[in-house]
C-alpha cells in the first residue's frame, strides 16, 4: 500500500506545512454562497493541494466529482461530466446539498490540445452552481480569462520543521525505529515536497524495522552531473565514449545540451577542430529538427551522438588550463527568465486559442510575423486590433512590439483594445482581429440588417495582416536602429 494514500489527511486539521493555505481554502468553503466563486490551488508538486481539497471535501460532507489530466477533456466531455455536476445540486448527498468538482492539473488545459476545453472551464466556473475546486503547479499557465475568474491560494512549499514530524509520526505507526538525523536528511533530500518525503521514506524502510542516516545517504538519489563539470568532459579531455556516457548524467534536454556546448565549444577549439565541431553539431541539429517535426522522440539518441561524442571526436588534442563557461546567450535573447517565459507562452496560447493552431505553432509562425508587423507599434492601427483579438494587457503588447509598457503609446493602446472588445461583445460578431465585427451574426452568417456597417471583406484584413509593404519595413528597420532597450518577442525570434 502506497503510503502518501494511507497517510493522506481526512480533515483539513490534518493538513501539514500550509496553515494559512489552509484557512484560506475554509474560509472559501464556509462564504461560499456568499461569492459563489471557484478557487484554484496552486504550488509545487507534492505539497498538499490534492489532499487538501479532499480533507476538504470530507470536512464540509460533499460528494466529490473529478476530473484530471489523464480523463479526455474536451469542451464536450467538460459540459456533460463536471458541467453537469456543477450546475445542478442534490438534497440526497451531503448535509448542504452540495458537491464539489475537483479538476486537477487546471494548468494543463491549452486551447488546440484540448479541443476547446479552456474555453469549456472558464465558461463552468462562471456558471456553476456547485463550488468548484481546480488544482495547478503553475497559476500561470492557466489562461488569464480562466485566472480572472477563480479566486487563487497558493501553497507554498512544505519546511522541513514540517515533513519531520510527519516522518516521525509515519514510523511510530508502522513500528519503525528510526534517528531523527535519517528523517531530517530525508526531508532536506525532499526539498519541500513531502510526498516524495514519505515515498522515500518508503522506499528505505521496505522490509526493515528500523532506519538510520547511514542507510539514507547510501540510498541517496542519484545525483546529476554539473553542466560546467561536463563541458570540461567534452571539449577539454574526454574521449568520445566518455563524452557520450557522460551525457547520460547531465540534467539537460537534447535542445538545450546543444545550445550549452554550441555556445562554449570556441572558447577551447580552433581551426579545423573547430569546423569540425561544428559539422557535428550541425547533424545533431538536423536530427533535432526531426523530432521537432515528426514528434519521435527516439531520434534524440542520434542527436546526442552528435552533439557529445562528434564534438569530443572533433578535438584535437586536450585541452589545458581552466575556461570560463557561461550560458548560452541564446537564451537571453530568448527570454530564459521565468517571467519572460511565462509571457511568452500565454500570449501564444491565446493565439492557438483564438486561431485553433497548436501552442508550438503559434510561438514558431505566428508570433514573429505580429512581431514585425507591430515592431514598436508603428501599425498602431495593428495593435490595437491585435490586443484587443488575443485580450493582451500592457506587458504582453511590450513583449510583442518590443516597447516599453509603461509608455503612454503602449497603455493607450491597450485602453483602445479594451474598448474595442467591448464593441466586439455588443455586435456578438465573434470576429478575430478588426475583420468580421460588423455584419456577422454570433452563428456566422451573414447579416443584412445594416449593410453599411461592413467595412472589408475578412479576406482583404487578413491579408493587410500578412503582407508588409516595402515601406513599412523601412520605417521598422529604422525603428530598430533607434531601439529604446526593451526586450520584446522580435529581438529573439
Amino acid at each position: 500500500m502506497d503510503w502518501t494514500e494511507t497517510y493522506r489527511p481526512s480533515t483539513l486539521s490534518e493538513v501539514r506545512g500550509n496553515d494559512k493555505a489552509r484557512d484560506a481554502l475554509k474560509e472559501w468553503a464556509d462564504t461560499w454562497e456568499s461569492h459563489r466563486e471557484a478557487v484554484v490551488l496552486h504550488g509545487s508538486p507534492g505539497v498538499g493541494k490534492t489532499s487538501a481539497a479532499h480533507a476538504l471535501a470530507a470536512d464540509k460532507g460533499w460528494p466529490t466529482i473529478e476530473l484530471n489530466a489523464s480523463d479526455a477533456r474536451t469542451k464536450d466531455v467538460i459540459e456533460r461530466v463536471a458541467g453537469e455536476a456543477a450546475k445542478s445540486g442534490t438534497l440526497s448527498q451531503g448535509g448542504s446539498g452540495r458537491r464539489v468538482v475537483i479538476m486537477d492539473e487546471a494548468d494543463n488545459i491549452h486551447g488546440n490540445a484540448d479541443r476547446g476545453g479552456a474555453r469549456a472551464v472558464t465558461s463552468l466556473v462562471k456558471e456553476a452552481d456547485q463550488p468548484m475546486l481546480l488544482i495547478a503547479n503553475e497559476f500561470y499557465e492557466m489562461s488569464k480569462g480562466l485566472r480572472n475568474a477563480c479566486q487563487d491560494i497558493e501553497f507554498r512549499d512544505v519546511g522541513k520543521r514540517s515533513i519531520v514530524p510527519v516522518l516521525r509520526d509515519i514510523c511510530r505507526k508502522e513500528g519503525i525505529e528510526f534517528e531523527d538525523a535519517a528523517l531530517d536528511q530525508i526531508a532536506d533530500m525532499n526539498n519541500g515536497d513531502l510526498r516524495g518525503a514519505i515515498k522515500d521514506l518508503q522506499a528505505l524502510t521496505e522490509g526493515r524495522d528500523s532506519i538510520v542516516e547511514s542507510d539514507v545517504v547510501t540510498g541517496e538519489r542519484d545525483t546529476t552531473q554539473g553542466i560546467f563539470e561536463y563541458l570540461d568532459v567534452v571539449i577539454k579531455e574526454g574521449d568520445a565514449e566518455t563524452a557520450l556516457k557522460s551525457s547520460y548524467d547531465v540534467d539537460e534536454t537534447p535542445d538545450d545540451l546543444i545550445n550549452w556546448i554550441e555556445d562554449n565549444v570556441p572558447k577551447d577549439f580552433e581551426g579545423a577542430e573547430l569546423a569540425r565541431a561544428y559539422d557535428a553539431l550541425a547533424r545533431a541539429d538536423q536530427w533535432l529538427g526531426r523530432v521537432r517535426a515528426t514528434q519521435n522522440y527516439s531520434f534524440w539518441k542520434y542527436a546526442g551522438d552528435n552533439m557529445t561524442a562528434g564534438v569530443a571526436a572533433a578535438r584535437g588534442s586536450q585541452k589545458g588550463g581552466w575556461t570560463r563557461y557561461g550560458p548560452p546567450s541564446y537564451w537571453s535573447k530568448l527570454g530564459r527568465s521565468k517571467g519572460t517565459r511565462k509571457t511568452r507562452d500565454y500570449i501564444a496560447r491565446e493565439i492557438a486559442t483564438m486561431n485553433g493552431v497548436s501552442i508550438s505553432t503559434a510561438r514558431r509562425e505566428i508570433m514573429p510575423f505580429l512581431a514585425t508587423m507591430t515592431h514598436h507599434c508603428k501599425n498602431r492601427e495593428l495593435t490595437v486590433a491585435m490586443a484587443a483579438a488575443y485580450d493582451l494587457d500592457a506587458g504582453h503588447v511590450s513583449f510583442t512590439t518590443g516597447s516599453g509598457e509603461d509608455t503612454n503609446k503602449v497603455q493607450s493602446i491597450v485602453e483602445d483594445a479594451q474598448q474595442l472588445r467591448e464593441e466586439d461583445a455588443v455586435e456578438a460578431s465573434g470576429g478575430a482581429f478588426a475583420g468580421g465585427r460588423a455584419g456577422q451574426s454570433s452563428g456566422g452568417e451573414e447579416s443584412t440588417d445594416d449593410e453599411s456597417a461592413v467595412e472589408e471583406p475578412d479576406a482583404d484584413e487578413q491579408a493587410a495582416l500578412t503582407d508588409v509593404s516595402e515601406e513599412e519595413e523601412a520605417s521598422e528597420t529604422a525603428a530598430d536602429d533607434a531601439d529604446d532597450g526593451q526586450t520584446g518577442l522580435s529581438d529573439f525570434m
